[in-house]
């Protein structure tokens, strides 16, 4: 049985149980005297909704968890199962042809030996979800039965449900936290089991970058030194990128608030915004196919020999592009909060307005925009698909933006994608790869928010 029936059932026992104890407050209602009861008749069919789909819908996502493990159990211990192989890829392969085919997503198995295992697999999932069915309609009736009969003129079914929301608003607010936890905890574990296997020192200070994944897995640290994708990464987000997006971003911003009329600003704004929606996948399409053969063929023009599609510079560029919102909407936003009586000021003591722009408006909102350039950063180091579609592989370390260059979410990518065993120092090093980077784009956000909040401080 889906899963999505539980979920469907719970919520249809759960507004059968709205309906009823909404009818039966209003009961109440009319009965007591002047019409008064404790709460509103929605808060009674909240409460008793609650008790219904909260309890059946935790046990149906408990269910969807436990019930693909006591299939699997109940089909091995049947006797056609005696004829599979004890394992590896061709049992796995058997059970899944047999299990697609019990529940209909196949209309025949391609190993003849898993014929025999269609029947019990339709057994197992008729047993297993009918069990689910039941206990679900168990649950969700004994927490309606349960709330039902609580339910009269002086009871306080408000103070619960309101308790009941601020509860979901506590756990919702959790998430983020649990979430990052969860990251830490994760790229920690695999970090620590690679700097078993390679120095820290090897690989955060060391300049030759070349690990196989495919060799015999004895750790080289001389082969994991990350230090060209360390440069690659902060010379193609944070310094290319970002002198393409400081100045069109700001440029932009002070147009939009101190020189462009409303009319303008309406078309121009929401145009310019559309950048952080287009997909970094096009971008990186358009870097890949316009931008780097126009940076090749420049380079070629001023007399640099061997120029490559691939380059450092084609990818910043783009990359510089599609960071012109974040460094835009966070300057725009800075400028027009500054106060009225600043510019007042200014153009009061004979100011013109570019010397008001200059020397009042950009420097009093400099907290702000220094927020916005923090995030445009921390957006443009984590970039990929640019990257790999116009930064090229070579793990290099030059300063030459013409130069074929990679970056630490490339190999990322690189290390987790090839045929490597999770086990190999190559592989592991992703995860190293991806701490140093959390890291790095932790410590900026961090830097962002503690800039926007002196900025918030000075003018509220």
């Amino acid at each position: 049985m889906s899963p999505a029936i539980l979920f469907l059932l719970a919520f249809g026992l759960g507004l059968v149980g709205w309906l009823s104890a909404r009818s039966r407050a209003w009961a109440f209602r009319r009965a007591a005297p002047h019409g008064r009861i404790n709460s509103l008749p929605n808060f009674h069919a909240w409460y008793v909704a609650l008790w219904i789909t909260v309890p059946a819908l935790l046990f149906a996502l408990l269910w969807d968890t436990l019930s693909p493990a006591l299939v699997l159990q109940h089909v091995l211990a049947d006797p056609a199962a005696d004829a599979l192989p004890a394992f590896g890829f061709e049992r796995e392969s058997m059970m899944s042809e047999a299990r697609a085919v019990a529940t209909g997503a196949a209309r025949g198995v391609f190993n003849p030996e898993a014929e025999g295992l269609v029947a019990p697999y339709r057994a197992a999932l008729s047993l297993y979800g009918s069990v689910g069915l039941v206990v679900t309609l168990v649950i969700a009736f004994a927490g309606g039965a349960f709330s039902f009969l609580r339910l009269r003129p002086d009871f306080t079914a408000r103070t619960r449900v309101e308790r009941a929301v601020m509860a979901l608003l506590l756990i919702a607010s959790l998430v983020a936290i649990l979430t990052t936890v969860g990251i830490v905890v994760s790229l920690l574990f695999e970090t620590v089991r690679f700097f078993g296997m390679v120095s820290p020192i090897d690989f955060l200070f060391g300049t030759h970058w070349a690990p196989d994944p495919m060799s015999s897995g004895q750790a080289d640290g001389a082969v994991f030194g990350a230090v060209p994708l360390f440069w690659g990464t902060l010379f193609i987000g944070a310094i290319i990128a970002m002198c393409v997006a400081i100045p069109l971003g700001l440029m932009s911003a002070i147009y939009l608030t101190q020189y462009a009329d409303t009319t303008v600003r309406k078309i121009m704004k929401p145009l310019l915004e559309i950048l952080a929606g287009v997909p970094t996948v096009v971008y990186g399409y358009f870097a890949a196919l316009t931008v780097a053969p126009a940076v090749r063929d420049f380079a070629q023009g001023i007399g640099i020999a061997n120029a490559s599609t691939e380059s450092a510079l084609a990818a910043g560029l783009v990359m510089g592009v599609m960071i012109i919102p974040f460094v835009s909407s966070m300057a725009d936003d800075s400028i027009a909060a500054v106060p009225q009586a600043m510019r007042d000021g200014s153009l009061a003591m004979g100011a013109t307005r570019a010397e008001t722009i200059r020397k009042v408006l950009v420097p009093a909102a400099l907290p702000g925009i220094v927020a916005g350039i923090m995030l445009a950063i921390s957006r443009a180091i984590g970039e990929t698909m640019i990257v790999v579609m116009a930064a090229g592989a070579a793990a290099n370390l030059s300063a030459n933006p013409f130069q074929s260059m990679t970056t630490v979410t490339f190999q990322i990518v690189a290390m987790l994608t090839g045929e490597g065993s999770f086990d190999h120092p190559a592989t592991l090093s992703a995860f190293a790869l991806g701490m140093v980077l959390f890291l790095v784009t932790l410590a900026l956000n961090f830097i962002a928010l503690r800039v926007v909040k002196r900025y918030r401080e000075a003018y509220d």
